[in-house]
């Protein structure tokens, strides 16, 4: 029998009632849902109200009626007050009520992998420049400050007088005044330039880099901060570099590793749960160290640290990875990172995490390490995919000056084309798991249309289908390419789309294969027309090298591909250091190439300080640099100490 629970007042009278009618054309087929149910859990005060309530509850018990009659039993999990074991028919139930856009400002500054201070003027900065871009029509819900707002020895309650003397009033005002939502960053149980204050001291571990959450004060303290912040205005809580095997001397003692994981996953989630049960209109979203392998695309799965889907009762969104090069070579270094944020939702997909509740964080604009200098290289591109990819939490860091008003209106209709997909359609993937270096993609329908966002990560020209999204959907007839990159020209015939090498196209079908969704061309990332793999044998040629020989094409560049393994024959990334005093990657994953004796320009994008490492290396020399027929030398090398094996390629390519 299903059981249905209240609180004794209501939320709004608007939409109580229809609520009611909602149930009432529904009935007898379903009952509410959980969260139509919980929208009803309120805080207000009032008769009038608690009337309104009244009528509710005599409507919900009589579609339960209706519903019991028919010889129907549903188990409804309301998340009541105390303690609720928690139910897989809870899984992906989201808890924002529609897609939202949060503007993080991390990435215009960057204290990690480089020395860029967030500072008052640079948030104050960056919030006009979210007012000036929603002139055009961009989409912003939240404000998040990011990591490095708090003073040292503030345990989180006061900002850092260096850069905040006046503190975070005049930001909160204007976020106020401006109907953007403010949230903030939280390193979660580790110190990270945040000293521990004294009641956290009878929660740190032995080397007093982090508190357990299960003993001691600092958990009752942490959850009193986020009350206090609360109080505040905030309304999105980002927690960060969480460490659940972190436990006290004493309890190292005598309690197992996996007791102490254990232990601390269960307090922590509780107390998260009781934090939104008492202000149930937060935002909650986890980054690091709530599951899931996000340092390479080469990874084993499924994951080594498994995502623990009970996350889902607390949290709105689990992020899949800062965005970092893929270990899919290509000869545009921007289109690398696209294809790990995409290989890492696919990851998130495969463990029963819904498409709706993983933030890619794909997309950042800035001149900061942490994004390898980007600007906006490329950044078209990473907006579709981030869109595409079907989350309802997509955020956008960065420096937003860089977008132009010109770059305002494209953004503002991309998100009108996605975002209505996302809150009234389903997203689904298709194809190769990226780091397979297959074609794959995401497709989005609604009763209008569907859009495939599509990519092909191979050194070939390939085909791909565009599979039926639902059985309900029209077929795949007289599309239309709405975005692609420069060059290639996909070929679209009926279900099917040929691609070139490392393209990104979108293409829409039915009410989407109008004109006016027309995205047009992304002429920063420029496809080869053509593309022909030469016969060339490479040979050791010293510690960490092999060379080729071959002759110099009738037409085309060449490109050489490298990837480098280690003596296991598993992917091997190697990194110079972060910004700005690390190696570039064109020092350590070396391409070198002669002629009749002579060096041989070659030309290649991946020559930066890469925090995160790569893996391969990708050049190309142009056609006119070369004398035709005669033979070219090409040599590749790492300058890794260990022993590490290479794998080169050589294609013909023209644009």
């Amino acid at each position: 029998m299903a059981t249905v629970s209240f609180s004794s007042d209501c939320t709004c009278t608007s939409e109580l009632f229809s609520t009611a009618r909602y149930w009432e054309r529904l009935a007898p087929k379903s009952l509410p849902s959980p969260a139509v149910i919980l929208a009803m859990k309120n805080r207000t005060k009032g008769a009038a109200l608690r009337v309104v309530c009244c009528i509710g509850l005599v409507c919900a018990v009589s579609c339960a009626a209706i519903v019991h009659a028919n010889g129907i039993i549903v188990e409804i999990n309301l998340r009541a007050e105390g303690p609720t074991s928690w139910s897989p028919r809870l899984l992906g139930e989201t808890f924002v009520p529609d897609p939202i856009f949060v503007y993080n400002d991390w990435s215009s500054y960057d204290e990690l992998s480089d020395n860029v201070q967030l500072t008052e003027h640079l948030a104050m900065k960056e919030l006009d420049e979210i007012i000036r871009l929603r002139r055009f029509g961009v989409r912003f819900d939240y404000y998040m400050m990011d990591a490095f707002w708090f003073a040292q020895d503030g345990g989180y309650k006061t900002w850092r007088k260096s850069t905040w003397p006046n503190g975070p009033d005049h930001w909160l005002t204007r976020c106020n005044d401006n109907g953007l939502i403010p949230g903030l960053w939280f390193g979660t149980n580790t110190l990270v330039k945040i000293d521990p204050v004294p009641q956290w001291e009878d929660s740190l571990n032995r080397q007093r880099r982090a508190m357990s959450f299960y003993e001691g004060g600092f958990l009752q303290g942490f959850i009193d901060v986020l009350q206090y912040w609360y109080e505040r205005g905030i309304r999105m809580f980002k927690f960060d570099f969480v460490d659940f095997t972190a436990a006290t001397p004493k309890a190292e003692e005598t309690q197992s590793r996996e007791e102490i994981y254990s232990r601390n996953v269960d307090a922590f989630r509780a107390a998260l749960k009781n934090f939104r049960r008492k202000n149930p209109n937060v935002v909650l979203v986890a980054f690091n160290g709530f599951g899931g392998d996000i340092e390479s695309t080469a990874n084993p799965f499924p994951f080594q640290h498994p995502i623990d889907l009970r996350w889902l009762e607390v949290f709105d969104s689990l992020y899949s990875g800062d965005p970092q090069p893929s270990d899919v070579p290509e000869m545009n270094f921007w289109r690398s990172m696209d294809i790990y944020s995409d290989h890492m939702v696919r990851r998130y997909e495969q463990s029963d995490v819904p498409l709706e509740r993983i933030d890619s964080t794909g997309f950042m604009v800035g001149n900061t390490g942490t994004v390898y200098y980007r600007k906006t290289n490329a950044w078209r591109g990473a907006l579709v995919l981030m869109l595409a990819r079907g989350g309802w939490l997509n955020t956008v860091h960065g420096n937003l000056e860089f977008i132009s008003d010109e770059d305002a209106r494209w953004f503002a209709k991309v998100q009108s084309l996605y975002l209505r997909l996302e809150a009234t359609g389903r997203t689904k993937t298709f194809g190769g798991i990226p780091r397979e270096v297959k074609p794959y993609g995401f497709g989005s329908v609604d009763s209008g249309g569907a859009v495939y966002t599509i990519l092909n990560p191979t050194e070939s020209i390939a085909e791909i289908e565009m599979p039926l999204l639902s059985r309900l959907q029209e077929p795949n007839e007289e599309g239309r390419v709405l975005f692609r990159d420069a060059g290639f020209v996909p070929v679209l015939t009926g279900s099917k789309i040929k691609l070139g090498p490392g393209q990104l196209a979108v293409v829409g079908l039915a009410r989407y294969a109008n004109p006016e969704y027309d995205l047009g061309i992304q002429e920063d990332v420029r496809i080869p027309i053509r593309i022909q793999p030469l016969a060339a044998k490479f040979i050791p040629d010293g510690k960490n090298a092999i060379k080729a020989e071959l002759s110099a094409p009738e037409r085309g560049d060449l490109r050489i591909v490298m990837q480098q393994r280690g003596s296991d024959g598993r992917i091997r990334r190697s990194s110079g250091g972060a910004p700005p005093n690390g190696t570039t990657m064109g020092k350590i994953l070396m391409l070198r190439a002669w002629q009749s004796g002579q060096p041989l320009p070659i030309e290649i994008n991946y020559d930066k300080a890469i925090w995160s490492g790569l893996s391969w290396a990708v050049g190309e020399i142009k056609h006119s640099a070369m004398t035709t027929g005669e033979a070219v030398t090409i040599r590749c090398s790492s300058s890794e100490k260990d022993s590490v094996t290479l794998d080169g390629h050589i294609f013909a390519v023209e644009y």
